[in-house]
């Protein structure tokens, strides 16, 4: 069995890679690994997204816990940067999201975050795991659980403060993608004066993430032409993500936000080391536009904490992914859309200008992602004649783009991606490079 915590803590498909055994043995050893070296029984808050799985696995994580020995409170239904801002907001020892993020309704995940609001290192999470192995985690005596003293309104409130300016007179729309960040985006926007319209603001349990949010932002940027809107915002299922569209239904990516922000930032004096945190996947636009305005870019693998990662080992105030993962030190632990949204919206309007001229500070070369099926993901390192063909393609490409090849840490995929001059050019090595890993890996 491969590790159990994957990138962003454990995830599958609920009742076969996620089940609720496996949800309160979890709970259980998360007790026995955070109470090393502390007088009192750890606490842990427990927030969620919208899936129907969520209050299921809620209950057996907090019966795990409970029997461990800590105890817990629940939060109900919370964006995940708002359960790392609530840990820390009210001095728990740990923070635990019930969500699979971006990934379809029948699959739900649980990732912890430390009592500082950061995720939970792999060295915790592999006692965690080795725990879980041992069957260890009974506590001497049962937890409790506790009321929530502070809800998601000082959440709010702190969403609200990171604007640098009000949106009156702006009209946003807002995709919610049919998750945790229903009840709270479209609140934090109108707070600032903003006229918002939702979309896909009404969870059932089974439409988080369906054909909306993050992963389809052409639907909000369609939605924002047809109400004649000043820009739109689009969620992921756990809101740790924003995106965005512009007037004229022209969709915005995280690097793009990233890299107004930083220009912004340098300008303001407030990027330390005129140094910004992107991952390997970050647009080859992104780096020339910063190394134009003299700006240093580190490079971390995919995944908002090894962004932060970087950030902290460097003391860097800005990090962030092309997925709409943005991190700002001074506001934020993780990646958080709704304060990515609030920061890029009203940096636009206290200017004076519209979102699309600051996404304009790069260009975006054509860039083609293809998600490769596979059975054996683990065997790509030693795949030889993968990455034979991975050089080929570099080599014709002539310094003129770029080919990245990963698995992906919580779905059987391995990723491919290509930057050319032009979509056509690197759809061909894009497809020439899938071809070799499908049957690889097969």
């Amino acid at each position: 069995m491969g590790r159990l915590f994957g990138t962003d803590g454990v995830r599958g498909v609920f009742g076969r890679d996620l089940t609720t055994d496996l949800a309160r043995s979890i709970g259980r050893a998360a007790v026995t690994v955070i109470a090393r070296d502390r007088h009192e029984p750890p606490t842990f808050l427990i927030g969620r997204d919208t899936r129907a799985s969520g209050p299921v696995l809620e209950d057996a994580l907090v019966d795990g816990i409970l029997a461990g020995g800590g105890n817990a409170i629940r939060a109900g239904v919370v964006p995940t940067p708002g359960v790392a801002y609530l840990t820390t907001e009210l001095g728990v020892e740990s923070g635990v999201v019930i969500s699979a993020s971006h990934n379809p309704p029948e699959d739900n995940g649980i990732k912890f975050f430390g009592f500082r609001g950061f995720k939970l290192s792999d060295r915790l999470e592999d006692e965690i795991e080795a725990e879980i192995a041992a069957g260890g985690g009974d506590g001497g005596s049962a937890g409790r659980e506790l009321p929530m003293r502070s809800g998601g309104s000082s959440y709010l409130d702190h969403v609200v403060a990171a604007a640098q300016s009000r949106l009156d007179g702006w009209r946003v729309v807002v995709d919610c993608a049919n998750g945790a960040a229903s009840a709270f985006a479209p609140a934090a926007l109108e707070r600032l004066g903003a006229e918002v319209l939702s979309i896909h603001a009404r969870p059932d349990g089974k439409n988080i993430n369906v054909d909306c949010g993050a992963l389809y932002p052409e639907v909000v940027a369609e939605a924002v032409v047809a109400h004649g809107a000043h820009a739109g915002v689009a969620h992921d299922g756990d809101a740790d993500r924003a995106l965005f569209a512009d007037a004229a239904g022209n969709v915005i990516d995280g690097d793009q936000v990233l890299a107004a922000c930083a220009i912004s930032m340098q300008e303001e004096g407030t990027l330390t080391g005129d140094t910004v945190v992107a991952t390997v996947m970050s647009n080859i636009g992104f780096h020339r536009a910063m190394h134009d305005r003299g700006i240093d870019v580190i490079s971390a693998p995919v995944g908002d904490r090894y962004v932060l990662e970087q950030m902290l080992q460097h003391e860097v105030a800005l990090g962030g992914e092309q997925s709409g993962h943005v991190i700002f030190r001074d506001q934020a632990t993780t990646g958080d859309g709704l304060i990515t949204a609030v920061r890029f919206l009203s940096l636009a309007a206290r200017r004076g200008v519209p979102v699309g001229e600051l996404a304009a500070v790069m260009r975006r070369f054509p860039q083609v992602l293809v998600n490769v099926e596979v059975e054996h993901k683990e065997r790509l390192e030693d795949a030889r004649e993968v990455w034979d063909t991975v050089r080929a393609n570099e080599e014709a490409l002539d310094g003129s783009g770029r080919v990245l090849v990963r698995a992906s840490g919580t779905e059987p995929i391995v990723r491919v991606m290509v930057e050319a001059e032009s979509e056509e050019l690197a759809r061909r090595h894009a497809d020439s490079v899938a071809e070799r890993i499908a049957s690889a890996l097969a």
